[in-house]
């Protein structure tokens, strides 16, 4: 009798571990905005902070970092080429060790005409689409040194852990009443072989931000 209680017991604690765990690791992560003055001292970064974002997975605290140099010219060069960098960085603390995971960089050098070169606001995004407690980390960017109305190049960059995925193409611009520009994209091999839900999530990011603004 005893055995048999001691057994349903075990078995009781078993099913609400697999209960919480999964329930923990389909819910979103606790994602919390944070400015400048709250991130650690010892992270490094170039540029004007866009977002800056705190959260708690697997893995430890991580703090990501979006960052834009804004348009600049050279220093000591009197010619109107112009510049413009994006930075983007991942840092995990654990075990009181902060460590840099990734740090993404594009831009445009020695353009001539008008710059783009900008994070999309809206589509940073922090996500668990595999449920397996680490935190995919999103952005999307466009960048273009072009002096009509052409498509920019879009790129989305996800992160999982270490694991860099790309998907790359231009973004969509009206030229008529009826036509449009670009809107062209590519998945790198990760996407390709990884899951088919970050497909289908940055297939859905990628459509809902295509579409040229100039204001």
């Amino acid at each position: 009798m005893y055995t048999m209680k001691l057994k349903h017991l075990i078995l009781l604690f078993f099913f609400i571990l697999i209960y919480h765990v999964k329930a923990w690791s389909q819910d979103n992560f606790s994602v919390k905005n944070i400015k400048a003055n709250q991130l650690p001292q010892k992270i490094k970064y170039k540029g004007n902070i866009k977002i800056a974002l705190q959260w708690t997975d697997v893995s430890g605290e991580n703090f990501f970092i979006a960052t834009e140099t804004g348009i600049y010219k050279n220093k000591n060069n009197d010619s109107e080429e112009q510049n413009a960098e994006l930075f983007a960085y991942h840092y995990n603390v654990r075990n009181d060790t902060l460590k840099q995971i990734w740090k993404l960089y594009d831009f445009i050098k020695d353009c001539p005409v008008d710059i783009e070169a900008n994070f999309i606001k809206n589509a940073f995004k922090i996500t668990d689409l595999n449920d397996d407690g680490t935190a995919e980390i999103w952005t999307m960017y466009k960048t273009a040194c072009h002096g009509d109305v052409s498509p920019c190049t879009m790129k989305i960059i996800m992160y999982q852990g270490g694991q860099k995925f790309a998907m790359r193409g231009e973004n969509k611009v009206r030229i008529s009443e009826k036509e449009y520009m670009g809107g062209e994209y590519k998945f790198d091999a990760a996407f390709l072989e990884g899951d088919k839900k970050f497909r289908d999530f940055a297939l859905r990011l990628w459509n809902d931000n295509i579409l040229q603004s100039f204001e």
